[in-house]
């Protein structure tokens, strides 16, 4: 993805609107919008916003794992089994 080519001003934007929303779903790409000059906004469509979401919650559950590995609260993954086993056992 160039992002150079994905820049637009934010009066094409006021005159573009509905052709911007139909070639943000088709592209997938972000478009950055300027406004005096300055990048100030990127639009995207739903499905990759959402992708984007997806990926930041699974990066954070990634390093938070791996904060705790550094900490040593972990656990030998036969005592979690084993601990598992016997919590339904007594019920």
């Amino acid at each position: 993805m160039k992002l150079s080519s994905q820049i637009r001003s934010i009066s094409y934007l006021k005159a573009h609107a509905a052709e911007i929303v139909r070639n943000l779903s088709k592209q997938q790409e972000p478009l950055i919008i300027t406004q005096n000059g300055e990048a100030k906004v990127v639009i995207q469509d739903i499905e990759s916003y959402e992708q984007t979401q997806r990926t930041i919650a699974l990066l954070k559950i990634l390093s938070l794992g791996i904060h705790q590995i550094e900490e040593g609260k972990v656990l030998p993954a036969e005592d979690v089994i084993k601990g598992l086993r016997e919590r339904r056992e007594n019920r």
